[in-house]
């Protein structure tokens, strides 16, 4: 399964990442159909080469005409935002079938506030990173997409319904 594998090679590689976006809404409770994985990296030298070693294992390659290599070099991310007003970076595997994997290249938050707040979660054996609820929320509420606005509400009344749970 592409999710497994994908959470494999960023553990094998020590990535730093979040999950944030569909995933993360679906991670917290919150049914939701979704077609994509979409992460927010530490965007340091180091921490981007290990995303792409791990992005290399797994035979992804950008949906955008460019090297994979591109993705770090901060002008070439620099100029795509400015330019091309690029969002995420999309990588897709060779199997149509697997979901496309969106890299957040200029992420609503600073990495490592995000990072000190993450909320891990076990799923099959691994360790998986995702943004915390408040930070999703915040995320989601800088898109103005109506879609985002949906899952902040679920998202909220799937807190409400944890913290009564607790009590």
């Amino acid at each position: 399964m592409f999710y497994l594998e994908l959470f494999r090679a960023l553990q094998q590689e020590e990535v730093r990442y979040l999950v944030v976006g569909g995933l993360a809404v679906n991670l917290y409770g919150v049914e939701r159909a979704t077609m994509d994985v979409d992460l927010m990296l530490a965007m340091d030298q180091d921490n981007v080469g290990r995303f792409l070693k791990a992005a290399r294992a797994l035979g992804l390659a950008p949906i955008a005409p460019v090297p994979l290599d591109s993705f770090a070099d901060e002008v070439s991310r620099s100029a795509w935002i400015e330019q091309k007003q690029m969002v995420v970076f999309a990588l897709r595997a060779t199997d149509p079938a697997a979901p496309t994997l969106d890299v957040l290249i200029q992420p609503p938050l600073p990495f490592d506030d995000a990072w000190s707040r993450r909320v891990e979660k076990s799923i099959g054996g691994l360790v998986v990173r995702l943004a915390s609820l408040d930070d999703l929320i915040l995320m989601k509420g800088a898109t103005g997409r109506q879609r985002d606005r949906s899952d902040i509400e679920a998202l909220k009344k799937a807190r409400r319904l944890s913290e009564d749970g607790k009590n």
